[in-house]
């Protein structure tokens, strides 16, 4: 099973990125699924309607999200409804949403999505280790292919959850950090690896914002909104072959692509 993992969608030059690009990625690598975080789509924070119709429009079959995951108000009623957005699943009990599922492909194959959060700088949520392999063990019954974004800020907390789950899951994909890393790999147990994904978005910013604007608030510690950039739009993310009978991952390829 090919599937494309798409690192934190920014704005709407992410979302140009997406309907651009990527009509001609499924076609070049086959591809039978597409995820993509999206927890930065709407304005650089949060997800609406609106925005996550445009990614489903696009192409992509499922959206993971993050700590951003409620700053917009429509959210709430959006989870209920629409089963392939997921917030992290170490949220409390009783949060709007869910954190894993099921999904097909078109070809009708099952794989599962698990979003979870850290914990290191980052709020203190309920154990992002224990709760992943709970809904990795639960999600197994059903198909062996499961990917799991694990969206943090320590590079340390992800690396660890790979090794944790190695075996378990077909692949655990680092967001939120927004840079792509260098470091994919399959581990021992055939559980393909990365600390970060990347971001989809304007590389000519500050991790998705305007330069100047992040560069006032370092340099003064005044409260600045950050603005989303505009320039130098790119797509980042992996391919991953995956195999369907064992959930074992083939193929870890890491994918940037230039809007031109």
């Amino acid at each position: 099973m090919k599937i494309l993992f798409i690192g934190d969608i920014v704005g709407s030059p992410g979302r140009e990125a997406i309907k651009k690009l990527l009509p001609a990625l499924k076609k070049e690598y086959a591809l039978d699924f597409v995820i993509a975080n999206a927890e930065n789509v709407a304005g650089g924070s949060g997800i609406t309607c609106k925005t996550a119709e445009d990614l489903f429009n696009s192409g992509v079959d499922v959206l993971t999200s993050g700590d951003h995951i409620w700053k917009r108000q429509e959210i709430f009623e959006l989870l209920k409804k629409e089963e392939r957005i997921l917030r992290p699943i170490n949220f409390p009990a009783g949060s709007p949403g869910k954190g894993s599922a099921v999904f097909k492909t078109g070809a009708g194959e099952k794989i599962g999505v698990i979003n979870v959060n850290g914990r290191v700088f980052m709020d203190p949520l309920e154990c992002p280790f224990k709760t992943s392999l709970a809904a990795a063990e639960s999600v197994f019954k059903e198909t062996k292919v499961i990917i799991v974004d694990i969206h943090a800020e320590a590079t340390s907390e992800k690396v660890a959850l790979g090794w944790y789950l190695d075996g378990k899951v077909s692949a655990v994909l680092g967001t939120h950090t927004h840079i792509q890393t260098a470091d994919e790999k399959i581990l021992p147990q055939g559980t393909a690896f990365i600390s970060d994904a990347g971001m989809t978005g304007p590389y000519d910013s500050v991790i998705g914002r305007r330069v100047e604007d992040v560069l006032q608030r370092f340099l003064t510690h005044v409260p600045t909104k950050f603005a989303v950039a505009e320039g130098n739009i790119q797509l980042h993310g992996v391919v991953l072959d995956i195999d369907e009978e064992t959930g074992k991952a083939r193929l870890i390829e890491r994918l940037q692509k230039k809007l031109e």
